[in-house]
């Protein structure tokens, strides 16, 4: 055991437990695989309380920095711990709702129009997205571009230009419920199979479909850790 797992002074616990544990990693030469102490040991080492080591991990977790394994442990996801301040987390925490509402009521939409007016060039650059992510997915990487080319030749295949300029607005919070979405563990599969089916019923012409297709996506995308997260523990 390192000596940055030293005692910690009193204040925000859980910040500072994952201000030890950050350096730890880096004193040890963890890398991403790298299984993190016990809980018990860590609050003994550090002089606090379970609970503060408990809500360090999860605050961890919510940042895809480290993943629970039932009965098993706590593992780096990667090789570092840059953790995100709390303020960010908190604000990004507070607008995720009203992203999701707008992408579960506008991609929808889209979906459902791409099924009736996409051409073959659209079905083409549908495809070329889901060869992107699955090329991803295989070489264990979140499929972020992959899944960004997706949306967008669901846009285009919608041919709705006042559709895709609200899309266009809010392009950027997309992108980051997408990467709050795709760090999750064991995410990226599920939403490559999401997309899969979203692409079969635009393929065939289902708009009903593709509109529930795209809006369990949504859905699954919606069940991220950070909205469970507690910052006050």
């Amino acid at each position: 055991m390192s000596d940055e797992l030293r005692p910690v002074a009193r204040g925000r616990l859980y910040e500072l437990v994952i201000e030890r544990l950050r350096a730890h990693v880096v004193s040890a030469d963890l890398v991403r695989g790298s299984r993190l102490p016990a809980e018990r040991d860590l609050a003994r080492r550090l002089g606090v309380s379970r609970s503060s080591v408990a809500q360090a991990i999860v605050a961890l977790e919510v940042q895809g920095l480290v993943e629970t394994r039932h009965g098993g442990g706590v593992y780096l996801r990667r090789d570092t711990l840059e953790v995100e301040p709390v303020a960010d987390l908190v604000a990004r925490k507070q607008l995720l709702p009203d992203v999701l509402d707008a992408r579960d009521a506008l991609e929808t939409k889209l979906a459902q129009l791409a099924a009736t007016r996409r051409t073959d060039d659209d079905l083409e650059r549908i495809e070329g997205a889901l060869q992107v992510m699955r090329a991803q997915v295989r070489a264990g990487e979140p499929p972020m571009e992959g899944d960004r080319l997706f949306h967008t030749a669901v846009v285009q295949a919608a041919h709705s230009n006042l559709l895709a300029a609200f899309y266009d607005e809010i392009r950027s919070e997309i992108a980051t419920s997408r990467s709050e979405s795709l760090r999750q563990p064991g995410r990226p599969e599920q939403s490559l199979a999401d997309h899969e089916q979203i692409a079969d019923a635009i393929r065939v012409g289902d708009p009903r479909a593709a509109a529930a297709a795209m809006h369990l996506h949504v859905d699954h995308v919606s069940r991220v850790r950070l909205l469970s997260w507690d910052p006050a523990g």
